[in-house]
């Protein structure tokens, strides 16, 4: 098979039949096989119902319905474990995101041998306080922080080489940080193309301003995780280091002074600097804990299903 079309939703009734059309007919024009992925990610509307309906018409499209609300890292999981294409396209289910670039992205991603092409919406219809402005302080800190050079992580719209999807772990709201655990997992000929936005047609965005607060401390958290994920007592072992040698330096300084240069001078324990000494070793002993604690639980965690499905269809 030549592309799945993975597509994550939630509450996106009005535009469901619209987008099938318009995919089914961009890859039928280009004579692809293919077929087409939806997961409900727990939706209230008529959204299941349609999908079904689209299933039961066209053997090609296929959908997954979870219990509840599991967010789109868990979607995009679920719809990665089924795909079956050599190339996996995803893009979101409110006609932003535009089906006539798929084809340029698949021949591109074969043509350069490329793991990933992440699309870019350079021109964008949303508010600029509300998402632009956000959106570029977001898209700097995580290029910054990854060393992945591009200009829109959060684009839904992205075509995958299968290997890739099937190697990397979308858990979280990782979702917007799929091209850095992609390098991290080792796939590293990764690019970006230009890609239409359009309007919002039916609906409002399902994403408020906690998103970018959700999304810098997911970024904290790769980074961490990308660095000493397999080995957390680099980190906590350094610092308690530190720690241990500061508080250490200080108690040793008031031994020295009040065994042979000031024996009569002030208490040790009415000195700020046994205060400091005493806390210093505290926190040097709490982060050698926390590395010990991290190492065990490194070793001994089980993997746990963070999604449950409540139906499949054509599967």
């Amino acid at each position: 098979m030549d592309i799945s079309v993975v597509i994550p939703l939630l509450n996106e009734q009005e535009s469901l039949k619209e987008l099938y059309d318009w995919i089914a007919e961009i890859l039928q024009a280009n004579r692809f096989s293919y077929e087409i992925i939806f997961i409900d990610d727990g939706s209230s509307d008529q959204s299941w119902d349609i999908i079904q309906s689209l299933t039961s018409k066209d053997p090609q499209v296929k959908g997954i319905r979870f219990l509840k609300n599991f967010g789109k890292s868990q979607a995009l999981h679920a719809g990665f474990l089924e795909a079956k294409g050599d190339v996996v396209i995803t893009m979101d289910a409110d006609l932003q995101d535009n089906p006539e670039e798929i084809p340029q992205l698949f021949k591109r991603l074969k043509s350069e041998q490329l793991d990933l092409i992440s699309g870019w919406k350079k021109v964008r219809y949303d508010s600029v306080l509300a998402k632009n402005l956000p959106s570029k302080l977001f898209n700097w800190a995580a290029r910054k922080t990854s060393g992945v050079e591009l200009h829109d992580f959060n684009c839904g719209l992205k075509a995958y080489r299968n290997e890739v999807v099937k190697t990397i772990d979308v858990h979280g709201e990782m979702h917007r940080y799929i091209p850095v655990l992609a390098k991290n997992a080792g796939f590293t000929k990764i690019e970006e193309q230009v890609v239409k936005h359009q309007a919002r047609k039916y609906g409002s965005t399902k994403f408020g301003m906690e998103r970018f607060i959700n999304g810098f401390l997911d970024l904290i958290t790769i980074w961490f995780v990308s660095r000493f994920g397999k080995q957390p007592m680099h980190l906590f072992g350094a610092w308690g280091v530190v720690m241990f040698i500061i508080g250490f330096g200080f108690a040793a300084y008031l031994g020295i002074d009040k065994l042979f240069i000031n024996p009569y001078g002030r208490l040790i324990a009415l000195r700020p600097q046994f205060y400091i000494s005493l806390i210093a070793m505290v926190i040097g002993t709490q982060l050698f804990i926390a590395g010990f604690l991290g190492e065990l639980i490194l070793r001994s965690k089980k993997q746990e299903k963070r999604y449950k499905i409540a139906e499949t269809a054509n599967f």
